[in-house]
């Protein structure tokens, strides 16, 4: 997609919520299906159920997906989509791109071994390889615009409350 063929297609967004703001708060949701017996949770996606289970290092065999590297897919997912349409936007042509995430966690905090250690990702490290002549000036540009702009490292680094209640 080109830049003319990006901004076209966001014009009529943009102007609708300069318009009426409230328009532009959208609600995202996912549901999971619990299964105590197999210590699960599935959830729905576009592409398919994802069987959520136990990461090895808190019991689990390893054959289901780990919430914790769910949340860093979706971080590069994200990150990945904003960097293609950043540098569409900027007219910086990417010949590929990567982007990789490692998080670090305690499985102490979440096994309650130890009350004092924290329970999830407690560093989360983002790593762009991207091929492109652009200079390093833009290059750098793209990536301040890719982590100001990604839904999901926004919402990691500013998180919001999130409140438990029975339905």
């Amino acid at each position: 997609m080109s830049a003319a063929d990006l901004r076209e297609r966001q014009r009529p967004l943009k102007a609708a919520y300069r318009e009426d703001p409230a328009s532009a708060v959208q609600t995202s949701t996912a549901t999971a299906v619990v299964d105590q017996q197999a210590l699960t949770a599935t959830v729905g996606t576009w592409a398919g159920d994802v069987v959520a289970g136990l990461h090895p290092a808190t019991g689990g065999d390893g054959t289901e997906a780990c919430s914790g590297d769910i949340i860093l897919q979706a971080l590069v997912a994200c990150a990945g989509v904003t960097l293609a349409s950043v540098a569409t936007a900027l007219g910086i042509e990417v010949r590929s791109a990567s982007v990789t995430a490692n998080g670090t966690w305690d499985a102490r905090g979440t096994l309650a071994v130890d009350r004092d250690a924290p329970v999830g990702l407690t560093d989360i490290e983002l790593v762009v390889d991207v091929d492109t002549d652009a200079d390093e000036e833009k290059v750098a540009r793209l990536l301040e615009l890719t982590e100001r702009y990604c839904v999901v490292a926004r919402t990691l680094a500013e998180p919001p409350e999130v409140r438990v209640r029975r339905g």
